[in-house]
């Protein structure tokens, strides 16, 4: 089974809903990170999750 592949083109599109900022993709998470909100939302079959109460806290 092969892993899904984020478009790294919708990257630039998407931001993070609880601040606005720009986001970074981690490929080998498969997770978008908001450096700002210390948030990383998940990437599920290709498709982000960007719902705050998905998202895990990061230091």
């Amino acid at each position: 089974m092969t892993e899904a592949v984020f478009d790294r083109k919708m990257l630039e599109a998407l931001v993070c809903p609880e601040t606005r900022a720009q986001l970074t993709y981690d490929a080998k998470a498969q997770e978008l990170i908001s450096k700002a909100a210390h948030l990383a939302y998940p990437i599920r079959n290709g498709i982000p999750v960007m719902l705050v109460d998905e998202a895990r806290k990061i230091e």
